[in-house]
Formats: C-alpha cells, sequence, structure tokens
C-alpha cells in the first residue's frame, strides 16, 4: 500500500539511532503550555474530522492504494504510541545534546515540517494499519487515551532538552518529540479531510 508518512523516516532513523554528548536546557513553562495547548487543538481536531462517521464513510478508500479514515487513524495513534514509548524508554536515557544547539530553531521546523504533506516517506510495516482497534468507537476511545498519556508525560517529565536523537529533521529533543506527535497528527488529519473531500465519499 502506499501511503506515505514522515513517520516513516523518522522510525528508520530511531530504530539506528545514537546521540551525541553535551548541554542541557530546560524548557520553560512557556514552551510547556504551547505544547499542550498544540496537543490539545489536534486532539480536537482529529475528533471533530472522525466524528458522526457511518460504518460506511469510516471504511471508504479513495482508491485501491490509498488509506480510508479509519485506516489513516489507526496509523495517527500507532505512531503516538510509538513515539511517546521511544521518547520516555530511550531519548529521555540517552546522552545530551550538543552545547548551543539552537532549540527554538529546531521546534519551528517541527512544527513547520511535519505537517507538510509535501514531504513524503514510506510508513513502516510497524506503523500500517492492520485494524489494531476494532472498531470507529475503539479507535476513537484509544486516540484520547493515547494523547491523555502524551500530556501526561508532557506535564509530569523534567529534563525534556536534556537528551537528543537522530530525525529526518536532524537532533530532537524530548520536548520536540512531544511537539512532534502533535504535528503528526496534525498532518494526517489534513489526509482524514482529504478522503472525506472524495467526491465519491459516501453521504451516509
Amino acid at each position: 500500500m502506499r501511503n506515505r508518512s514522515l513517520i516513516g523516516t523518522l522510525v528508520a532513523l530511531l530504530l539506528m539511532s545514537g546521540a551525541a554528548a553535551a548541554h542541557a536546557q530546560e524548557v520553560t513553562q512557556a514552551e510547556k503550555d504551547r505544547a499542550l495547548q498544540y496537543l490539545e487543538s489536534t486532539k480536537k481536531n482529529v475528533l471533530e474530522a472522525t466524528k458522526g462517521l457511518s460504518d460506511e464513510q469510516w471504511n471508504f478508500k479513495p482508491a485501491p492504494d490509498r488509506w480510508s479514515v479509519a485506516q489513516v487513524m489507526e496509523h495517527i495513534e500507532a505512531a503516538e504510541d510509538f513515539l511517546r514509548d521511544f521518547t520516555k524508554e530511550k531519548v529521555m536515557s540517552g546522552p545530551a545534546g550538543e552545547p548551543g544547539r539552537d532549540v527554538k530553531k529546531t521546534d519551528e521546523a517541527v512544527l513547520t515540517m511535519v505537517p507538510d504533506r509535501t514531504h513524503k516517506a514510506q510508513a513502516p510495516e510497524a506503523l500500517v494499519p492492520n485494524n489494531r482497534f476494532g472498531s470507529s468507537d475503539g479507535s476513537v476511545k484509544h486516540f484520547i487515551e493515547s494523547r491523555s498519556a502524551t500530556e501526561d508525560f508532557l506535564k509530569n517529565t523534567a529534563g525534556l532538552r536534556d537528551h537528543v536523537t537522530d530525525s529526518p529533521l536532524g537532533k530532537l529533543d524530548g520536548y520536540e518529540f512531544v511537539l512532534f506527535i502533535a504535528a503528526h497528527s496534525e498532518r494526517h488529519t489534513k489526509q482524514i479531510n482529504d478522503v472525506k473531500a472524495d467526491p465519491n465519499f459516501p453521504k451516509k
């Protein structure tokens, strides 16, 4: 299946990643608030984009090689689970980033480039949809729970700037991986809306 996602390149890099030594910076409260707001707004947009769909609409595929709303939603969730767990278990236990790293520039790169669907990469097998959640209700429930876990991680984790890992956007710290999660869901909400805009999308 030819669905494309920046997450594919990221996962490949994460699985082979190493970290470099260095200088730590603290995440400010304003930065945490910004990330939390982004997580909340992108959650709202995902839920609005998938609200009230019939089974036929949920499973409609614009073409054999394109994903349905159900499949895109599952990919968003699988990617969020993967990235959050990877950040908690690997990024946060690795060495620090390089001294003088321009975190604001990298933050903005995540927020700008990840939602941009002109950048393509193949979704890795681990994040290809396989009906993990069984139904639209199960999928939405899991998404809400997963996003809550990501928000809790952001709120309750110290040292989010202390460690970095390679990504398609360069080395990202824990805070930037949280931004990446939200940006990735924004990216694929656009894909859901594209499916819904297809002229053959069921009326109900």
